[in-house]
C-alpha cells in the first residue's frame, strides 16, 4: 500500500505563491534544502497533481534533458496522475487525467504496491483530500519570511485538521522542515 505525502514549501504566514517565488524561495537555496527537494521526489513512485501545478510543472520539467537543474530524470519517468475536470490532454510523459470519480481513483492509486504517491503543493486537490483519510503525511518546508500577502495554502474557511509532528528539521539559512500525520480521532 502506498502512502500518499503532501509537500508543501511555504513562507511562516502560509504563502505558497509561485508567483512571486523569486521574492520568498530563491534567496534560500541550499545544498541540504536541495537534498531535501530530491530524496522527496526519489521517494515517490507518482506524482498527484491538481491541474494547476500540473501546468506550471509541465512546461518546465517536460524540457530538461539532464538532471543538471534538479531531479529531471525522475520526474519525466514517473508517474503523473492530474486531477481536473476541465483537462482534454495531459502531454507530459507518463501523465494520466483523473475525472470522476476523483476519491474513489486516489483510494485504488494508493492501495496499490509502491512507494510514495507525493503531492506537491496543489492546494486545492490538497483540501478536497484532508478530510478523506487518504493523506498519510504532510511535509512542509517554512522558509523565514513573512510576506503579508500573496496566494496561501490554508485558506479562512477550511475546518480544522488536527495533525500529530512526526519530524522537525533545521535547514541552512533558517528554513525548517516541518513533518505532520493526521492525528488519531
Amino acid at each position: 500500500m502506498s502512502k500518499i505525502v503532501v509537500s508543501v514549501w511555504m513562507t511562516l504566514d502560509g504563502v505558497f505563491d509561485a508567483n512571486i517565488m523569486d521574492q520568498w524561495f530563491n534567496s534560500y537555496h541550499s545544498a541540504d534544502r536541495a537534498a531535501y527537494i530530491k530524496e522527496t521526489i526519489e521517494a515517490a513512485d507518482a506524482l498527484l497533481l491538481g491541474r494547476t501545478t500540473y501546468e506550471m510543472l509541465a512546461p518546465y520539467w517536460s524540457t530538461q534533458k539532464t538532471d543538471e537543474n534538479g531531479p529531471a530524470s525522475k520526474l519525466n519517468s514517473m508517474r503523473k496522475y492530474v486531477v481536473s475536470s476541465t483537462m482534454k490532454e495531459a502531454d507530459w510523459n507518463n501523465s494520466t487525467i483523473i475525472r470522476e470519480p476523483v476519491i474513489a481513483e486516489i483510494t485504488r492509486l494508493k492501495q496499490q504496491p509502491g512507494h510514495d504517491l507525493l503531492i506537491p503543493g496543489s492546494a486545492t486537490l490538497v483540501h478536497s483530500l484532508m478530510h478523506t483519510d487518504l493523506i498519510d503525511e504532510y511535509q512542509f518546508l517554512v522558509h523565514p519570511n513573512i510576506m503579508g500577502s500573496g496566494k496561501r495554502f490554508f485558506k479562512e474557511g477550511m475546518g480544522m485538521t488536527r495533525l500529530k509532528l512526526v519530524e522537525s528539521k533545521m535547514l541552512s539559512l533558517g528554513v525548517v522542515l516541518l513533518c505532520y500525520q493526521p492525528a488519531k480521532k
